[in-house]
């Protein structure tokens, strides 16, 4: 055969190449000469074959068939060979293909070999592409290399004995006796291994953390000659002793001194030290003294040095580098629960944040004001995120406004500046609010009975010329259906009120069907509307006419849900007349989940006759029981049987095994009637419960998520009430339960109260379950529970078999 060109000859084939087919052309040519040398066992050329076939590698072309040949050159005597072999293992082999297990004998040699530069090669090799056989095989030849006086050899045979570490971490015993000998070395390249291989022990072995904790002397003793040290041009960057190995002991301290109070003390000292010294005006700088925040906050350390700590990160954030100010923010967002008064004294610098044009940076600082709101401090920042919120872009809005109305739940210094401040944030939010801000506000003002009238009145003065702001204006209907009357008659001014307005039931009336008719309202909207208009319908006499050729109209409504909320409010104006008062009478209070919560009371809530409030996303659900009929026959392991008889009997069963919240089907001649116009007392009476003797019962305790039954027993019901709360700090959504029992139960699933679990415990859903056993059998249940945490959809299951004896005595 002829000579095979050279590499850079190569090189510069494929470069020139204008097309890609020109490009695979040549190296297919080349592929093709390079195998037929290989197959005739062409030694002298072998290594140049196998350069050019990595860097054909390289360009992402198959190079597999020249793995044999990279054992044959690492076999070689000859270094360029060697060298050639070593790279061509690291690039073309890994632990995954059983050809790499040939080199383990090669490797020996060559770990022991004379020549340095040869046991380099063989170590850096190793350390790319160990498994844990060979790991336990060279061990024992990488220790001794680390007990070489060639630093060389020293610091290649510390980061060689890493990866051993992380891939056996029992090997751990083979290399402890050598670290605190490489603690005392002079070379700096050694310290800064020696740092990495005791940092992966300890990440790897909670022995070697207590082994290793007796060597933090040490460390500051190296930590405290670097920054004393006087200028070193081999060690010096940017004037500063090296940085790398600062950074790294920094580290290694930090996982030594978390937890450990001895230890924490004995860092103090110098983790001031570099924290008051280290010049803060080159990049090299900032990054010893990120590693130095980091550690005093992970440590025990003490206060004074917390707050120190604090104020690099707020020196930090008036950098003009955009990233240092991200890593400040970030960090600050970390440690803001560990100090937050000193954090605290930096709020106006990170308010300034939520002005930088940088899309990240504003989020960090977001989410960091958030946390430093307090009840001190609750209305100036509430008055920065509003101005924020009308700035900011439009995927910031859903988060601002619920992390806002997060914290005013917690921390508003009245009811009243809570409703007002809320409807500033909905009119400056626009449509970008998440639909449990409207449900929540809601409640809000349901439950503060003095701001009535007063809060008709705002929303009316805002809608009645915009009407475009979605959440608002079903805020706004749900607001005027319910307090209208007290609203037109004038009752609950507030002394405070500048600008009185006061408006007719027709203005009122006028501005509902507005709403209602605007080809641009959603349905949701539209929804909130004709049921306020409904409800107006006893409160403003005079307007019931109106409301009434309005149902009529709506009655045949193209979508279906108005149009069936339409043609049921037109028959109680109708054949219902004399029942309407009680059926759209005021709604009982309905108290918040987090004020639920820390009263530790029960939270009363009952529907409107229709769906729109908080029962919307469930209505599918309850009105197709039947699309989960055989999911729950799986968990139940039980078959329907109908053996071709009685059908009807064996559609009732499952009905009784999956009734998720539709109403029981009444003997009257009119079944659809009851189910809409019905006595509805016995719901009230689940609905508020009474004292019970029945202990609670856990049911879930799993990822943060925590599921509680509570028991009541009315006549011959079982009513459990089911208490879900997450202690996570992400909100858990689309939160779905769902229950089977065995065929001898009834079991009736009413809707929860929200399909979203705040985080942090701040709220709860709450769900009614009622179960009928006329043969007082042993309850036993299977649970099916779905939820979404960070846009993780989570999936669990669950058989109850141990509820409480009198749940069914």
């Amino acid at each position: 055969m002829s000579n095979p060109i050279r590499l850079r000859d190569l090189i510069r084939q494929i470069r020139s190449a204008k097309t890609a087919a020109e490009e695979r052309a040549v190296v297919q040519k080349e592929c093709a000469y390079i195998r037929d040398a290989f197959r005739d066992e062409d030694n002298t050329w072998r290594c140049r074959n196998v350069a050019k076939l990595l860097y054909v590698s390289l360009l992402g072309y198959p190079a597999h068939f020249g793995q044999l040949e990279c054992l044959k050159l690492i076999a070689s005597a000859r270094f360029t060979d060697k060298r050639i072999g070593y790279l061509g293992a690291m690039l073309l082999l890994d632990e995954r293909q059983d050809i790499h297990v040939l080199i383990t004998n090669s490797l020996k040699n060559d770990l022991n070999h004379s020549n340095q530069y040869i046991a380099g090669l063989a170590l850096c090799a190793l350390g790319s592409i160990c498994s844990p056989e060979m790991s336990r095989d060279l061990g024992g030849e990488v220790e001794k290399l680390m007990k070489s006086s060639n630093p060389f050899l020293k610091k290649k045979a510390v980061l060689c004995a890493v990866r051993i570490i992380r891939k056996v971490p029992e090997q751990f015993d083979v290399f402890q006796n050598s670290i605190r000998s490489l603690l005392s070395e002079k070379n700096h390249g050694v310290l800064l291994t020696a740092t990495a291989l005791i940092i992966e022990m300890c990440q790897q072995n909670s022995h070697a953390l207590q082994i290793f904790r007796k060597l933090v002397p040490n460390l500051v003793r190296i930590l405290k000659n670097l920054i004393m040290s006087g200028y070193s041009p081999e060690h010096d960057v940017s004037g500063i002793s090296d940085p790398f190995l600062q950074v790294q002991l920094l580290r290694l301290m930090r996982i030594l001194g978390r937890n450990d109070l001895e230890a924490s003390e004995t860092m103090n000292d110098i983790l001031a030290q570099v924290s008051t010294n280290t010049e803060n005006s080159k990049n090299v700088g900032n990054a010893i003294l990120y590693e130095t925040v980091l550690t005093i906050m992970d440590i025990k350390s003490e206060s004074g040095l917390r707050v120190l700590a604090v104020n690099i990160l707020g020196r930090f954030l008036l950098n003009n580098d955009k990233n240092i100010r991200y890593v400040a923010l970030n960090t600050l967002l970390r440690v803001v629960h560990a100090d937050h008064n000193a954090v605290q004294r930096h709020r106006a610098t990170i308010v300034e944040c939520l002005k930088d044009a940088d899309v990240s940076i504003k989020r960090r600082a977001m989410e960091l004001c958030f946390a430093l709101i307090n009840s001190n401090n609750i209305r100036t920042m509430i008055n920065e995120m509003i101005t924020f919120l009308a700035t900011c872009e439009p995927e910031f809005r859903a988060d601002c406004t619920s992390n806002m109305f997060l914290a005013m739940e917690r921390f508003s210094p009245s009811k009243r500046w809570h409703v007002d401040q809320m409807i500033r944030v909905l009119t400056t939010a626009g449509n970008s609010v998440r639909d449990d801000i409207v449900s929540s506000l809601i409640s809000i003002i349901s439950s503060t009975s003095e701001l009535h009238g007063y809060t008709a009145q705002q929303l009316y003065k805002i809608i009645r010329n915009d009407i475009t702001q979605q959440p608002l204006v079903q805020v706004a209907s749900w607001t005027l259906g319910e307090f209208g009357d007290l609203f037109v008659s004038g009752q609950y001014q507030h002394p405070d009120d500048n600008e009185h307005v006061q408006a007719s039931e027709d203005e009122i009336v006028g501005v509902l069907e507005k709403i209602l008719n605007w080809s641009i309202s959603t349905v949701v909207t539209r929804e909130y509307a004709i049921n306020a208009l409904m409800k107006l319908s006893t409160r403003f006499p005079s307007c019931s006419d109106r409301i009434q050729s309005v149902m009529t109209v709506y009655a045949c409504n193209m979508n279906l849900e108005l149009q069936t909320r339409a043609v049921e409010y037109t028959s109680l104006f109708t054949k219902h007349n004399p029942i309407r008062p009680s059926i759209v009478e005021r709604m009982p209070v309905l108290v918040s989940n987090a004020a639920s919560n820390t009263a530790n009371e029960e939270t009363s809530y009952e529907q409107e006759e229709s769906p729109s409030f908080n029962g919307q996303n469930h209505s599918a659900q309850a009105t197709n029981p039947s699309e989960h009929v055989n999911d729950l026959f799986k968990m139940l392991d039980e078959t329907p049987q109908t053996n071709g008889r009685n059908d009807s009997n064996a559609h009732s069963n499952i009905l009784d095994l999956l009734n998720s919240g539709s109403p029981q089907v009444s003997s009257s001649s009119n079944p659809l009637e009851d189910i809409l116009f019905g006595d509805d007392s016995s719901k009230n009476e689940s609905m508020n419960g009474s004292n019970s003797t029945i202990p609670s019962m856990k049911v879930i305790d799993k990822n943060g998520l925590l599921i509680v039954f509570q028991f009541e027993k009315q006549d011959s019901v079982l009513v459990i009430h089911l208490h879900a709360t997450n202690s996570t700090s992400i909100p858990l959504k689309n939160f779905t339960f769902k229950a089977a029992v065995p065929k001898t139960f009834n079991l009736e699933l009413l809707p929860p109260n929200s399909t979203t679990i705040p985080a942090n415990n701040s709220g709860d859903v709450r769900q009614i379950i009622k179960i009928s056993n006329p043969n007082k059998d042993k309850l036993r249940m299977r649970i099916k529970l779905s939820y979404s945490s960070n846009d993780f959809q989570v999936n669990d299951e669950a058989e109850l078999n141990t509820f409480p004896e009198q749940c069914y005595t």
